[in-house]
């Protein structure tokens, strides 16, 4: 059986996309996989702002395109790229695994941060979030991948990446604190490795069904049933976290205004992620002022 597995061209995406296909050859020993490498438009255009390309969905786009088209018939995902709704063709088919979620801070320690500090980094969720905490903090921005990324560091009294990539790349930077959520709250399916494929595609269903991690599929669809019902991408400060705590799913959800000024956040819990998501989603917005502050951007 031959595969063609669509993805970004970028060290993490590769070895994502390798993990995947690990994790298939272990169920199915016979299976071939060829690697269909795509730029998308967030890979093209490394200088704008994420929130003014349009935010969820610079990285996955092209991606969805090859599997639509048929030029693959997989697509490997960082789960926290991709829009709430899947596009009209494709099925939200696997999460295949999680790693650490949370982001962190590196070039310095939170606690250590000097007043008036500059922390870089391409997130509007990453600035309000800890804008709100320490008013005092300037930011840049921050683009690039992984490596790049890591070589600016050294211009700013810190930045901040998400965790899972350090450690899916094995890379150690010599000062890194991983925030935790009550500091910073992370993104929508943060760690999360997400495949599509086409809808009417029975048999590749099937052989991704057999390397869904169960645990970590109930976070993620809790998370983006939050982002869903919000109607919102990461063009707007919007975070979500889920756990698995027993038979239940805690959500924490916050929305805040881009400059950290106002931040609502509450945490719920039910045996039923996506309703969860959804009624906690609801509750932020007409309970919490979230409207508003979604309005007002």
């Amino acid at each position: 059986m031959r595969i063609r597995a669509a993805t970004r061209g970028s060290a993490l995406a590769r070895w994502q996309t390798n993990h995947l296909i690990g994790l298939l050859a272990s169920v199915r020993p016979e299976m071939d996989v060829e690697l269909v490498v795509v730029e998308t438009t967030g890979d093209l255009d490394r200088i704008t702002p994420l929130e003014q390309m349009g935010g969820q969905g610079v990285f996955v786009k092209e991606v969805q395109a090859a599997v639509l088209d048929g030029r693959a018939d997989i697509g490997v995902h960082s789960a926290k790229d991709l829009p709430a709704l899947t596009p009209e063709g494709l099925v939200f088919a696997c999460v295949s695994g999680r790693a650490d979620a949370r982001d962190a801070l590196v070039g310095c320690r939170w606690a250590d941060l000097p007043e008036g500090a500059t922390v870089a980094t391409g997130s509007i969720r990453r600035r309000a979030h800890l804008a709100h905490l320490r008013p005092d903090l300037g930011f840049a921005g921050l683009r690039g991948n992984i490596a790049t990324r890591l070589e600016k560091a050294a211009g700013f009294d810190a930045i901040v990446m998400a965790a899972a990539a350090l450690d899916r790349l094995g890379i150690r930077p010599d000062v890194v604190d991983r925030l935790d959520p009550s500091v910073l709250l992370p993104q929508v399916g943060q760690g999360a490795m997400a495949v599509e494929c086409r809808t009417d595609d029975d048999g590749v269903r099937e052989m991704l069904a057999a390397v869904e991690d169960a645990v970590a599929r109930r976070t993620v669809d809790a998370e983006r049933a939050f982002l869903a019902e919000l109607g919102a991408g990461c063009d707007l400060p919007i975070a979500a976290h889920a756990v698995i705590d027993g038979d239940e799913v805690l959500l924490t959800g916050a929305i805040s205004s881009p400059d950290g000024a106002v931040l609502v956040r509450e945490a719920r819990r039910s045996a039923d992620g996506p309703t969860l998501g959804r009624t906690l989603a609801r509750y932020l917005l007409d309970e919490r002022g979230g409207t508003e502050l979604l309005e007002s951007q």
